[in-house]
């Protein structure tokens, strides 16, 4: 059943400064999408968002290799990134021994963290999809990732993303069978943009939108992390 909507509201004060990280302080691996590098605009933005509102210890952004050295190339099957996302998120498990790990990424990016968070060699607490691609270039569903997920997860979406209807994703969702939410953003694109006439007709306000989401997330992070 899709969750419910939410329009703007007052966001959150950040979170006290502490002067050594708490091993409750989740650590976050955030992948791109396939258009545009953590470099971007969008990416950076987000990434300042959850690091304060997730009060985390660390929020990891990379590039895949399709992408380095500034070569905007199309992008390769999910499939065959998924061991270069998988190392890195090795190496920072290293770096941060001891905190509960998040997976995040933004649509292809959120596909290939729920294909890495079904590893055997790593201990996921969550999943956040951001703008999941549900259908494929063709207009297939690809839920089949999705439906092998045992780990809580969670999708933020936009109202009028073309790339998952949300009648479509509530189907997937009914058929996962690990701890799932939902929270859309209502107007959002596949970027979550808001088209300034409906800004205007709704009341929904652009920054306040994506700040509840992102409390949204802080809050089933911080549920998920106390429950492993």
């Amino acid at each position: 059943m899709a969750g419910k909507r939410r329009r703007a509201g007052d966001s959150s004060t950040a979170p006290p400064l502490r002067t050594t990280p708490s091993q409750m302080q989740p650590v976050v691996v955030f992948a791109h999408g396939a258009g545009a590098p953590s470099s971007s605009d969008w990416m950076v933005r987000w990434k300042d968002m959850l690091t304060d509102a997730l009060d985390a210890v660390k929020v990891v952004t990379f590039d895949y290799p399709y992408l380095s050295g500034g070569k905007r190339r199309p992008p390769p099957k999910a499939e065959k990134l998924v061991d270069h996302h998988l190392d890195v998120v090795k190496d920072v498990v290293a770096e941060y021994p001891g905190h509960p790990l998040i997976l995040m990424g933004k649509s292809m990016g959120s596909r290939i963290s729920c294909m890495v968070a079904n590893s055997d060699d790593i201990n996921v607490s969550a999943v956040v999809c951001l703008g999941y691609p549900l259908k494929g270039v063709k207009g297939a569903v690809r839920d089949e990732t999705l439906l092998k997920l045992k780990i809580p997860t969670m999708f933020v979406q936009g109202s009028k993303d073309g790339l998952c209807p949300l009648h479509k994703l509530g189907d997937t969702r009914k058929n996962m069978t690990c701890k799932n939410e939902l929270h859309v953003i209502d107007g959002g694109d596949h970027s979550f943009k808001i088209g300034k006439k409906y800004q205007e007709s709704t009341g929904v306000n652009q920054h306040d939108a994506e700040m509840e989401s992102v409390k949204a997330i802080a809050q089933f992070v911080q549920n998920s992390i106390g429950e492993t």
